[in-house]
């Protein structure tokens, strides 16, 4: 599930909370699934994964990784992003693109607090990404890590990325390809819309 907080006015995030409110209707499974892809400047690499997105604060989009993961490092290398979600129960597709930037320290601290134990030993025992000898051995530090520390204390190398779009497109798959692209651009503070031949 996502959180909406202090929805946005804008057409594109009213249109965003329609389509995730018809997908919930729907019975959609994993609806917080969504696909960010990044580039690294130094590693001249483009890569691609799925994240969990928590929170739709007014105009941020807003999901939690570790600060040393290589997602994280490509989005402080170059902070231009592209998001893709996929609800297939209602065959809508939502393009974004966006500048990301970290969350505040005081933000992570509080919603780390309020999250679960068990996800909190594992933001605390996992070097994300990082070479282990075998899945025993993440098993084991995870429940040294249950047992030794303050579960509710975040540390400095987890929190939050947000991001903000400056482009929307909203594709609705209908028979016979006649796919309706709903397109929202924002220049000068202000969204423009328009409808994108399929």
């Amino acid at each position: 599930m996502i959180e909406f907080n202090n929805i946005n006015q804008e057409p594109p995030y009213l249109l965003f909370k329609k389509k995730y409110d018809e997908a919930i209707d729907a019975g959609q499974k994993a609806i917080e699934a969504i696909s960010i892809s990044s580039y690294n400047k130094e590693m001249q690499e483009v890569d691609s994964r799925y994240v969990n997105l928590k929170f739709v604060n007014n105009n941020e989009f807003i999901f939690f990784t570790n600060y040393n993961s290589p997602k994280s490092i490509a989005f402080i290398s170059h902070n231009q992003i592209s998001a893709l979600i996929y609800w297939s129960s209602i065959n809508v597709q939502i393009r974004m693109k966006a500048r990301i930037q970290k969350t505040s320290d005081e933000y992570n601290q509080e919603y780390f607090k309020h999250r679960s134990t068990d996800k909190n030993a594992l933001a605390i025992s996992s070097n994300q990404s990082s070479p282990i000898p075998s899945f025993d051995q993440v098993i084991k530090k995870y429940n040294k890590i249950k047992k030794d520390r303050d579960l509710k204390i975040c540390p400095q190398y987890w929190g939050g990325f947000s991001f903000s779009p400056f482009e929307i497109e909203f594709w609705e798959g209908n028979a016979s390809r006649l796919n309706k692209r709903d397109f929202y651009k924002l220049n000068d503070n202000i969204w423009h819309h328009s409808i994108l031949e399929p």
